[in-house]
């Protein structure tokens, strides 16, 4: 637990667990559905290990989650604030739009990506979206998703696979498209993004991956 407020309301005594540096980002994670250590890590990748075992720690001793052989579990009182953690996320899409460059990872949203894949938008088989970032330097430049047998995976090295789509343009406006600021029919017309590949998949690319549902908040002028 964090350091106590000492009041007796319940507000204080909620955020005395709940203020502590990314225990609400854990909470996140764990609602987007991971819940292994190295999916958690995966999902923060800025949180050194040692944090993560410690808050994991606080939150299992709160009640909030349960450790089932490895894999972490929100408990009926962690799932109970799906809803708060929803409200913050609508909150901070309607009255906080500004995204500063140190906030772009290519890494993370692609592992965001991969878990809201609609399998049954993908065509049966193997498919592999490849993706080329104009505004990345390095090895951090292209990115591959592997879609296959209704699971998904992300890799940062050329798997091998035959390429059925490739994604092209810069990180932040996809990054844009995901958070729901612009559309992908808008970033394509304006050039920030290019799907190449055969014109079917090219057309079918956006309903492969579901907007969470905080993209359809209207913002604040």
């Amino acid at each position: 637990m964090g350091a106590g407020y000492y009041q007796f309301c319940p507000v204080a005594k909620a955020m005395e667990l709940l203020d502590e540096r990314w225990t609400m980002l854990v909470l996140r994670e764990l609602m987007a559905g991971s819940e292994r250590f190295n999916d958690l890590r995966r999902g923060l990748p800025r949180m050194s290990p040692a944090l993560l075992s410690k808050r994991l720690h606080t939150l299992a001793v709160a009640g909030l989650i349960r450790n089932d052989d490895g894999r972490y579990v929100l408990t009926a009182a962690g799932l109970e604030l799906a809803p708060i953690v929803q409200a913050i996320a609508v909150w901070g899409v309607r009255w906080i739009g500004e995204l500063g460059d140190a906030d772009l990872d290519p890494k993370l949203l692609l592992w965001d990506m991969h878990r809201q894949v609609d399998h049954d938008a993908v065509p049966d088989g193997r498919s592999v979206v490849r993706f080329e970032f104009t505004d990345v330097p390095g090895a951090m430049r292209s990115w591959w998703m592997v879609i296959a047998a209704r699971e998904a995976d992300v890799c940062d090295a050329d798997p091998g696979y035959e390429v059925s789509v490739t994604v092209h343009g810069s990180l932040r406006r996809l990054t844009e498209v995901w958070r729901g600021d612009v559309s992908w029919q808008h970033a394509q017309r304006d050039g920030g993004l290019r799907v190449l590949g055969p014109e079917h998949l090219r057309r079918a690319l956006p309903a492969w991956f579901a907007l969470h549902a905080w993209t359809s908040t209207v913002r604040a002028r």
